[in-house]
């Protein structure tokens, strides 16, 4: 396995391969080890960012409701102030930890992307290693540009799904509801915007060419909106085309990437319009196998070492 080998000696706070690990490997319980000491890591930064968290619960709080605030009927209960409802003891109290959490995971994420970075470090090649940082750097903008998206559209899709009620029907939305649709919407879209960037990933490690996703297009696109309808909570159309639109943007810049470094790559012989079962054409210049001359000539028998008389 290429995770278990030994990181060199200083890097990330790993110890240095023992004198009897000749070829740099890492034993099973070691590797076992350096993963519980990461994670322990990263559990305490979870648990600062979630006391944080809770200390400054009202203006986190503020802060992801907006979108559900700038529409009318959430003041319809208390003119000119947006009101939830709350119908469990305890969801006030869960809602405090999830937003908690939430806010740790975001405000913790430089220090478990630095944990999982070193982790996976010592099993990558040298350049390996130099595209994962340039991918790691583009990554989290992107994941931003997603939240980012979907936190601006959330007011028009719950506009657009509160807009069906009837008029004697008074919206109650409850906290936990909502702050779940919220963390959903902002997942799916931040996830998604990291899908084209996994492609050419793929494509610089060489698993996945242009030509396969150039042949497969009109599917991944048709994917792409299918995957839209069903992943966004609020299945509403605009939502849907709101995260489809940049993820069949992003699809073409990650498409024209792979086209490039593909065609800058040495092209050898191209054998993917043959068929599974169809067999290769002889060369008819070789030499018939009677001509090719034999490796070494066998060695002389001494006719004065073999005796073939049975009396003697």
């Amino acid at each position: 396995m290429a995770l278990l080998k030994w990181p060199k000696s200083g890097r990330n706070g790993a110890a240095p391969p023992p004198a009897d690990s000749a070829d740099g490997r890492m034993p099973l319980m070691e590797h076992l080890r350096e993963l519980r000491n990461r994670l322990v890591i990263v559990l305490l930064a979870m648990v600062a960012g979630i006391i944080v968290g809770f200390i400054f619960f009202q203006p986190i709080w503020n802060f992801i409701t907006e979108p559900y605030c700038q529409l009318p009927v959430s003041q319809i209960l208390r003119k000119g102030e947006c009101t939830f409802a709350i119908r469990g003891v305890f969801d006030a109290f869960l809602v405090n930890l999830k937003v908690a959490a939430m806010f740790a995971m975001v405000v913790s994420s430089p220090v478990w992307l630095y944990q999982i970075w070193g982790f996976v470090t010592p099993g990558l090649y040298s350049n390996e290693k130099r595209y994962s940082i340039s991918f790691l750097a583009l990554a989290i903008p992107l994941f931003l540009a997603g939240a980012a998206l979907a936190y601006f559209i959330m007011d028009t899709g719950l506009a657009l799904l509160l807009g069906f009620a009837p008029n004697n029907a008074v919206p109650l939305l409850e906290m936990d509801e909502y702050l779940s649709y919220a963390l959903v919407m902002i997942i799916i879209f931040g996830v998604s915007f990291e899908l084209p960037l996994l492609m050419v990933f793929l494509n610089v490690i060489g698993v996945l060419s242009h030509a396969t996703v150039a042949k497969h297009r009109r599917m991944v696109i048709f994917i792409m909106f299918l995957f839209a309808a069903l992943a966004t909570p609020s299945t509403d159309p605009f939502s849907m085309i709101a995260l489809a639109v940049p993820m069949v943007v992003l699809f073409a810049l990650a498409e024209g990437v792979m086209y490039l470094r593909d065609k800058r790559q040495p092209k050898g012989e191209d054998f993917s319009h043959l068929s599974d079962d169809e067999a290769s054409s002889l060369d008819d210049d070789a030499s018939p196998l009677g001509d090719v001359a034999p490796v070494g000539d066998p060695a002389p028998i001494d006719s004065r070492t073999t005796d073939t008389d049975p009396g003697k």
